[in-house]
């Protein structure tokens, strides 16, 4: 039987990815998430993950999944609006509005499902989003499954956008940006975003997947590092699989914003609830994030030590204040060849490309982790002066 054009058209689309150093390729962890990684048989220094405390595999998290397993079982079995919202779901729930400054949370399975839910819920036809063009993927899908017309501005151009929002009629407006830039490492500035917002009675959400538990007095995000206040304008979304250390993400707002959310957010509705171990081990993950200053500390200490160890190397770093560092190497095969050389030096670091960051931008995202030590980044520091 000869083959069906629709599976040469796929092998066709495989090969034009790897003529261009596209390919991504997946690998498999033999050991738990933190700073040394086992794959293929290989002992790695990782600075690939997003667990920027070092919480994923934190005895207190694992003792708490536990005991929260023997109580609760492991699945929630149902949607939360049917039968599958039990208690640790409802104490997380309230400990994360509290802990936000919110009058109430609401918890997602994941980031990209409470992106989904946010802005098809509040936003339709005849509305309008006004996002940063450096947005993650999962505010980019959410505005497409609105409806409502989409106006992007330059990443963190404030005029273009006080531009827009002016000329604009729609009924309904928002704002719409990530807190800490995933590929960038920069911060948006939240303080002005939220003064155009009042002043264009718009709604500013927030993706703060990268600064919740990092940023902020004792960890509560990229809001408390700006100094805002709950205002009803914000709509603010914190991912809890990465500095909390396990997964899903909550929605932290408004009474009425919420209310809307479970009531129409579809991304809500009509999945599974998270299972309630993961929620047990987010209620101890919450209290070290609160009591997490000593980590924190330690974790800007590496970032300001590779900072200061690649100023002088003929790659360009881009000024980014957080545990997300990027390293621009510009062509996608060279920042192949780079990232494989640390590879086999015993330093996994993630080779990014296009169209995940623009294209002539391929880089190395330099993760870092209050579990990194210093012993470990000097390692990098070292390895990246050798290859430069």
């Amino acid at each position: 039987m000869s083959e069906s054009p629709l599976y040469a058209e796929l092998a066709a689309q495989s090969l034009q990815l790897a003529e261009n150093g596209l390919t991504r390729r997946r690998r498999t962890l033999d050991a738990p998430c933190g700073p040394l990684a086992r794959v293929d048989g290989r002992d790695l220094v990782s600075f690939c993950s997003n667990d920027y405390l070092g919480l994923a595999n934190a005895p207190e998290l694992v003792e708490a999944a536990g005991a929260g397993a023997r109580v609760w079982g492991v699945g929630s079995g149902a949607s939360h609006l049917v039968s599958g919202h039990m208690r640790p779901h409802e104490d997380l729930e309230e400990r994360l509005a509290a802990f936000t400054g919110f009058p109430r949370a609401l918890l997602f399975s994941t980031g990209y499902l409470a992106n989904l839910g946010i802005v098809p819920a509040l936003l339709g036809r005849g509305d309008a989003v006004f996002s940063d063009k450096l947005n993650h993927a999962s505010l980019i899908d959410a505005v497409q499954l609105s409806r409502a017309d989409n106006k992007r501005y330059p990443h963190g151009d404030l005029d273009t956008l006080e531009r827009l929002l002016a000329s604009s009629s729609a009924r309904r407006k928002m704002i719409l940006t990530d807190a800490v830039f995933s590929m960038d490492g920069d911060l948006a500035p939240l303080p002005a975003l939220l003064e155009l917002a009042e002043r264009f009675d718009a709604w500013l959400v927030v993706d703060d997947a990268h600064g919740f538990g990092v940023l902020g007095d004792q960890g509560r995000g990229s809001l408390a590092h700006f100094k805002l206040g709950a205002s009803q304008r914000l709509v603010y979304m914190g991912t809890l699989g990465k500095a909390a250390g396990a997964s899903g993400a909550f929605v932290a707002a408004h009474e009425a914003v919420i209310e809307c959310l479970l009531q129409n957010a579809r991304s809500y509705i009509f999945t599974t609830g998270s299972s309630p171990v993961v929620a047990c081990a987010l209620l101890a993950s919450l209290k070290l994030i609160e009591n997490g200053d000593a980590r924190r500390e330690h974790l800007r200490r590496l970032t300001a030590q590779l900072r200061d160890g690649l100023t002088d190397t003929r790659w360009k770093l881009l000024p980014s204040p957080t545990a997300i560092q990027p390293v621009i190497i510009g062509d996608n095969f060279e920042v192949l060849r780079v990232a494989d050389a640390l590879y086999q030096r015993g330093l996994w670091v993630p080779a990014i490309r296009p169209p995940t960051v623009p294209k002539g931008s391929a880089r190395l995202r330099v993760s870092m982790t209050a579990a990194h030590s210093p012993a470990q980044v000097a390692a990098l520091i070292d390895a990246l002066h050798d290859l430069a």
